[in-house]
C-alpha cells in the first residue's frame, strides 16, 4: 500500500518526522504528529503497523514504547487531554485483563 494512503489531512497532517524541536506546547513536532495519527488512524485504510513503519518510520514496539511514554507526560495532556485519557483508559484496560488472564492461569 502506498504511503500516500496514510497522509493525514486538516490540522493533523503529518509533516516532516526528521524536525523534533519542542514548541512553547512542550511537544516535539514528532510528539503531536503521534497524537494526530491516534486522533484518525482508524479512518484510513490498511494495518496501524504498516502506517507507523510509513508515516514514523519506527517498528510498531518502538512506536507504543514512546507513545505510552507520551501519554504519560502532562504536556500531552495538556494538548489534548480528551484524547490522553482515552489512551490511558485503553491502555488500563488492556492491563487489567492481562492481569486477570495471568490469574485465571493460577
Amino acid at each position: 500500500m502506498s504511503e500516500a494512503a496514510y497522509v493525514l489531512d486538516g490540522p493533523d497532517a503529518v509533516g516532516d518526522p526528521t524536525t523534533s524541536e519542542a514548541p512553547a506546547s512542550g511537544l516535539s513536532e514528532r510528539d503531536q504528529e503521534i497524537l494526530a495519527f491516534e486522533r484518525q488512524w482508524w479512518k484510513y485504510s490498511g494495518a496501524k503497523e504498516q502506517a507507523v513503519r510509513e508515516l514514523f518510520d519506527m517498528s510498531a514496539t518502538r512506536y507504543y514504547q514512546v507513545l505510552n511514554a507520551l501519554i504519560d507526560s502532562p504536556a500531552a495532556l495538556a494538548h489534548d487531554p480528551m484524547l490522553v485519557k482515552r489512551l490511558r483508559r485503553m491502555r488500563s484496560t488492556r492491563q487489567r485483563a492481562r492481569t486477570a488472564r495471568r490469574l485465571e492461569g493460577l
